[in-house]
């Protein structure tokens, strides 16, 4: 049913500012140009029952009232539950996303699907974009897993021959976070003052961020995961949870230790931005989830920790402590990308929110307004990409995806970032 989704002509970008509350308020947001102001758009989010896809769907729902919500999951009970919440506007679909005739059924009749129904570590196969370029449905995921997001790329060249528009890991991080690097990047080339030569993506999340048993699905998978990094231009392989530094996210965060895993904007923005030197790394509290993760990937054997029915086996073991540990530690979610240059110049972008529960959706959603608006051309793409997220697009979707933050920036010298910024002399800093 999808159509090619044109570019807006009169999309223009706008200055990106955090917001002065922790709450979401979406009414400050750029108004939402959908390139057909005439259609009826129908988005249809998979996973729509889980934390991930409901949060997606309510950021939505306030975003952009007019859009037709169809939840889709496999619980009727629960998808009944959030149709009640979104209001008139909405509806459910009971969809098995591994039944390959129910889920082409039920994308013929949507504008753009979000596959929020993770994990999407260890999948064998894309059914989803799969189903979605047979039925020329216009389709963006949130995936973090680097083998399933370059396994999405290269259908590269049905979604052209389909004419759909596709974008791979479009979240918080991956997503956010890789727009965050492209615009660091484009604005240190815009200068001319240095090679951009390293780039270090760091997240933190209190707890599983209130993002529930899937967020601890995809955390153990990932210690199965060789980490793949990029130094001067060459890959080179890592053991997963390893490489320990103490990363400053800033007020409300303050110093935290993050370790490396194998994430996918790694080799993208490498690739795309063509900086030589890319990494990234996560850490979490309360500090002993840490010891246990680098624990856990010297005592179980990767084949475990990469085998999703154990996996689920582990998280249902764990997940009764972890939520009752989560009403302690809050779900602060933080996520700082440094950017060094070759003149000696380091550049810091920084995003925290109280609620990654919150900040998942209206960043999710913030890539779903940017598709209905025209900014991605027919293919599959990455956030950093210029057909995936516009050029013009980028300071629009950050502004939107900041909605409710307490602390956003974009560019700036990382004393303007850090908790205890060092006086050298007569009020410089370092």
């Amino acid at each position: 049913m999808a159509r090619a989704l044109l570019l807006h002509p009169s999309y223009r970008a706008t200055t990106v500012r955090a917001s002065s509350s922790s709450e979401t308020r979406y009414d400050s947001v750029p108004e939402v140009k959908l390139s057909d102001p005439t259609r009826n758009y129908r988005v249809l989010v998979l996973g729509g029952t889980g934390r991930v896809g409901g949060s997606t769907a309510i950021a939505l729902s306030m975003l952009c009232p007019k859009l037709r919500i169809v939840v889709a999951g496999r619980n009727r009970e629960k998808g009944e539950a959030m149709v009640a919440r979104l209001g008139e506007n909405s509806e459910f679909s009971q969809v098995d996303i591994n039944d390959s005739k129910m889920l082409e059924t039920t994308l013929r009749d949507v504008d753009l699907v979000v596959h929020a129904a993770g994990p999407f570590q260890q999948a064998p196969r894309c059914t989803v974009l799969e189903a979605a370029i047979k039925t020329k449905t216009a389709y963006m995921d949130v995936c973090d897993d680097t083998s399933y997001a370059f396994r999405a790329k290269s259908l590269q060249a049905e979604a052209v021959a389909a004419n759909i528009p596709a974008i791979t890991t479009a979240g918080i991080y991956p997503g956010v976070s890789n727009v965050m690097a492209a615009e660091m990047v484009a604005a240190a080339r815009l200068e001319d003052k240095g090679k951009p030569e390293k780039l270090r993506f760091s997240y933190y999340t209190a707890g599983t961020g209130g993002a529930g048993p899937t967020i601890l699905a995809t955390s153990f998978l990932l210690l199965g995961e060789e980490v793949t990094a990029y130094k001067q231009g060459e890959k080179v392989k890592l053991k997963p949870y390893s490489g320990m530094i103490n990363v400053d996210f800033g007020k409300g965060i303050r110093k935290r230790d993050v370790y490396l895993l194998n994430l996918p904007e790694v080799r993208s923005t490498h690739e795309v931005l063509g900086v030589p030197t890319v990494s990234a790394r996560f850490g979490t509290a309360p500090f002993f989830w840490n010891w246990g993760m680098e624990i856990m990937t010297k005592l179980l054997p990767p084949e475990v920790l990469r085998d999703r029915t154990k996996v689920q086996q582990m998280v249902d073991l764990f997940d009764p402590v972890v939520r009752a540990m989560d009403g302690f530690s809050g779900e602060r979610v933080s996520m700082r990308v440094d950017l060094e240059c070759s003149d000696g110049r380091t550049t810091v972008g920084l995003y925290s929110h109280k609620k990654l529960s919150v900040a998942v959706g209206v960043s999710t959603a913030a890539f779903v307004l940017a598709m209905l608006e025209g900014s991605t051309q027919p293919g599959v793409w990455f956030p950093e990409e210029p057909q995936g997220i516009a050029e013009e697009a980028r300071e629009v979707l950050l502004r939107r995806a900041s909605q409710g933050t307490f602390n956003f920036i974009l560019n700036k010298p990382p004393w303007m970032v850090e908790t205890v910024p060092k006086e050298v002399i007569l009020g410089i800093y370092v």
